[in-house]
């Protein structure tokens, strides 16, 4: 088990590393970054497409003061004309996730006239095509609750034998345990190996994509920030973001709590309910309300469908 742990550690570092290769970038003069005043938006140096109105003018200004580096704007295509070939070749994590989601982003947009609108149904559509595979996950935590007690007596049995015979003992009828229950170490941990890729790509599309990010949806500016609209312009509204992540990483973690662990279990389940709440807490106010918006529909689609599963568990 603790092999397992090392392995899933080691591959989603070597995700998020992947992730990241990408490298959103921003405009810079004179080492501080340029923002759009109006919105409090850090604009992206590396769009993928035009940007229009106001947002076009800071662009311009941008290129008029500085000789290095550049924003290419007359090479770029119109956002609602973007294609996934479009621009130059930036690696395979802008080709293989960013583009292909940022046009699908777009073309959901013009359909619904609304790329606010556009966020939340490709968040559903790409959460209701991996399913069958985060649907297993939670079923995995169902069956990994109903498995603990016996689990938690084989612990207890080996609890003082270190030798290497009561080891190999241990881990045999730990997997006996798990063959009975049906049960996978690894796939239990296969939501984090898509959702991590998924966040990253989101972020990545809606700060490169202007006709997202300075669009506004029910009353937020989706390229702000709740922090930005809150200390800068006083828009207190912003708020109901954190509350909301705050609510549904919460309840995602009680969900896969349950009263099978030991009470050690559910005080280190406790515990780091209570950090990653924090965590998310604090990463909230500085994300955009566009990937707010990603991150609230992506965690509240997560609570139904765990709830769905508990449900027909229970009926099984």
């Amino acid at each position: 088990m603790k092999q397992n742990n090392k392995i899933i550690k080691i591959l989603i570092l070597f995700i998020m590393i992947f992730s990241l290769t990408g490298c959103t970038k921003y405009l810079k003069i004179d080492g501080k970054t340029v923002q759009n005043e109006a919105t409090g938006q850090n604009l992206t140096k590396n769009i993928l497409c035009k940007p229009e109105g106001e947002t076009l003018k800071i662009y311009e200004e941008y290129n008029e003061k500085t000789q290095k580096d550049q924003v290419e704007i007359k090479n770029l295509p119109k956002c609602e004309e973007l294609k996934i070939t479009d621009g130059k070749y930036e690696g395979i994590w802008t080709s293989i996730f960013v583009k292909p989601l940022a046009w699908f982003i777009i073309q959901i947009g013009k359909l619904v006239k609304s790329y606010g609108l556009a966020l939340i149904l490709a968040t559903l559509i790409i959460r209701g095509v991996v399913w069958p595979f985060t649907k297993k996950t939670a079923m995995q935590s169902e069956n990994l609750k109903k498995a603990q007690p016996e689990l938690t007596k084989i612990e207890n049995k080996y609890k003082n034998r270190q030798d290497q015979e009561a080891m190999l003992q241990k881990s045999q009828e730990m997997m006996m345990i798990y063959k009975k229950y049906n049960i996978n170490p690894m796939s239990g941990c296969l939501f984090s190996f898509i959702q991590i890729p998924l966040f990253f790509a989101f972020y990545e599309a809606i700060s490169r994509i202007p006709a997202i990010f300075e669009e506004t949806f029910l009353g937020f500016q989706l390229g702000t920030s709740p922090a930005i609209a809150t200390f800068q312009h006083g828009q207190y509204y912003y708020l109901i973001f954190i509350v909301i992540i705050a609510l549904s990483t919460y309840f995602s973690f009680k969900l896969n709590s349950g009263a099978s662990m030991s009470p050690e279990q559910q005080n280190q389940m406790k515990t780091m309910t209570n950090i990653m709440v924090v965590v998310m807490t604090i990463t909230a106010f500085s994300i955009s309300s566009g990937i707010a918006i990603y991150w609230v529909t992506s965690s509240v689609f997560t609570i139904i469908q765990n709830l769905l599963v508990k449900r027909g568990k229970k009926n099984a």
